[in-house]
């Protein structure tokens, strides 16, 4: 008897871009640190757009394909926590906004901005992927409608 073994690659897993914005490269390093390439195994590959002031965020913006966008609101001179808002008034269906802001009890103020989620300095690894995992799950869920 003879055979064939056929070995099947799997496809290359899908990869989104995630915008990380802060005029802190450690804060942006810390938030690619703590996401890694994958935040679950169910969820495309991460691919990271870091800016480091509000007119890049607005050029990313503009050129499309961002899933998600974390702003930094303790960034200046522009803080996150404006630019989300603008974002969300001027761009039509605007990616998920995560903000970044200096203390749990700013959690309001990232409502005032329009954002879906919010999470506190110092970065939290297990919380921000979370707060990730979830917010990349609701567009995927809400892309296939």
């Amino acid at each position: 008897m003879t055979g064939s073994i056929t070995l099947v690659t799997p496809a290359p897993a899908e990869t989104v871009k995630i915008l990380v914005y802060s005029d802190d490269v450690t804060v942006r390093e810390s938030v690619k640190l703590a996401l890694g390439k994958r935040v679950h195994p169910d969820l495309p590959t991460l691919e990271y757009v870091e800016c480091a002031t509000e007119p890049a965020v607005i050029k990313t913006f503009d050129a499309g394909g961002i899933a998600l966008a974390i702003l930094d609101g303790e960034a200046v001179p522009a803080g996150g926590m404006g630019i989300a808002r603008q974002v969300k008034d001027e761009i039509f269906r605007c990616p998920p906004v995560l903000v970044l802001t200096g203390r749990p009890q700013d959690a309001w103020l990232a409502t005032w901005s329009r954002a879906e989620a919010a999470v506190p300095h110092p970065i939290d690894p297990m919380r921000l992927a979370e707060t990730v995992a979830g917010l990349l799950r609701e567009r995927t869920t809400l892309a296939t409608r």
